[in-house]
């Protein structure tokens, strides 16, 4: 009689940093409860993932690592929304069902490839496409929603608004709405597209799984249907985890972090896709000077126009005893008890800045001039104000015990995720 193959969860991400990082993340704690798990990356994301791992976090991991085309070539710009999303809707649907079918007929006699895929979990970014594929096939498809709850909540507004007339397809009108991307209507009408796709379809996705805390937004979790809060996803420092980062981690920051006091650091990070003009490059710089605070700063190599950012003449030499730079996100910042400084950049990020500002109070914006231009002073008064704000301060320290609480034994999401598993 021939050995009955184990269940396995398949997990594909929308391919992009901040994406494929949390639910990587969740990838690890459905191993860590014994279940086998096929982490399905864009070929190119794949090569980013793994030129960025040690081979010994590879072989150590239990999440299995697969790769399909997204149908771009390696020097296109992913970058480029419109058409990265264009060519992961037209080609990855078919290479997903191919590699699931390859999985679930294998007769090896490997145990790490003898497998029968059981369930797919799918980032709501992508669309319907790998659900459907998956059960079209028998497999449970289960969506994983990478933003907050007050998002998707939005999105589900979108078709009564729709048929009272508030709203017209495509929504251009303001730029800040989850859909919004500034400067970019072409991409804009796709997000609001793929959110109205969502909104027909939430009803059907018993659970939607969601990176949150209910306990943070309670009320909203209630208007939508199935959602099952799981997180803060945190990561983990455990042998055969990994953070599923697109670029190498820079550890030198690690000596000159450990020489710095307790909570005097300003982290600046923009994440995989933000764009600045080096006009605004150049201010950012000059109001991280003018702070005179310790910061730490990401710069990608594309930040800046799309390329090399040049830094203000003489700026690395006069902020050299206050500046390391190299090389998801809101709900990571919350967990760990650190205020934030919001910059939107497009999407969700709008709605975040909403919460973070107004709701929870633990945050403070930057306000443009008229032409849509941050200044150095700007950057510097608000630097100034947030680590000066006792009241952000007690802030951040009652949402951090809250979404400590809710992965804690006995909380909220813990609760979730148990439940998920079984």
């Amino acid at each position: 009689m021939g050995r009955q193959a184990q269940p396995q969860v398949l997990i594909i991400p929308f391919p992009a940093q901040g994406h494929v990082a949390p639910l990587m993340k969740l990838a690890h704690r459905i191993a860590d409860h014994g279940i086998k798990v096929t982490f399905v990356n864009s070929e190119f994301i794949q090569g980013q993932v793994v030129a960025a791992l040690s081979d010994e976090a590879v072989a150590r991991s239990r999440v299995r690592l697969e790769s399909i085309p997204d149908g771009l070539d390696p020097e296109d710009d992913r970058s480029d929304l419109v058409k990265l999303i264009d060519s992961v809707d037209r080609v990855m649907p078919s290479h997903l069902k191919g590699l699931i079918e390859k999985g679930n007929s294998t007769t090896s006699n490997d145990e790490d490839e003898h497998m029968q895929i059981t369930c797919v979990i799918s980032d709501i970014t992508l669309g319907r496409w790998a659900i459907e594929e998956a059960e079209k096939m028998g497999i449970k498809g289960v969506p994983f929603c990478p933003f907050g709850p007050g998002t998707l909540a939005w999105a589900l507004q979108i078709p009564k608004l729709i048929e009272a007339r508030i709203m017209e397809i495509p929504m251009l009108i303001s730029n800040r709405l989850p859909w919004s991307c500034p400067g970019d209507t072409k991409l804009q009408e796709i997000f609001f597209r793929n959110f109205l796709t969502i909104a027909q379809t939430v009803d059907s996705w018993k659970p939607l799984l969601c990176n949150s805390v209910y306990e943070l937004d309670s009320s909203v979790c209630e208007l939508i249907p199935n959602i099952l809060p799981i997180g803060p996803l945190f990561s983990s420092n455990q042998l055969g985890h990994y953070s599923a980062n697109l670029w190498p981690e820079d550890l030198t920051c690690i000596c000159w972090l450990n020489k710095q006091l307790s909570d005097s650091v300003i982290y600046v990070a923009f994440g995989s896709l933000a764009i600045l003009s080096q006009q605004q490059f150049d201010e950012l710089a000059l109001g991280l000077e003018l702070a005179d605070i310790p910061f730490l700063w990401v710069v990608r190599s594309n930040f800046a126009d799309g390329s090399a950012a040049k830094y203000p003449d003489g700026f690395i030499e006069r902020v050299a005893e206050h500046e390391h730079g190299k090389i998801n996100s809101t709900i990571d910042g919350l967990a760990v008890g650190v205020p934030f400084l919001c910059w939107p950049y497009f999407a969700d990020q709008f709605s975040n800045q909403s919460y973070i500002c107004n709701k929870w109070k633990v945050g403070l914006e930057l306000n443009p001039d008229e032409n849509g231009f941050i200044s150095r002073h700007e950057i510097k008064e608000k630097i100034k104000k947030l680590v000066s704000d006792d009241g952000i301060k007690a802030n951040v320290e009652k949402l951090k015990e809250m979404a400590t609480n809710s992965v804690s034994e006995g909380g909220s999401s813990i609760k979730n995720f148990k439940t998920f598993i079984e």
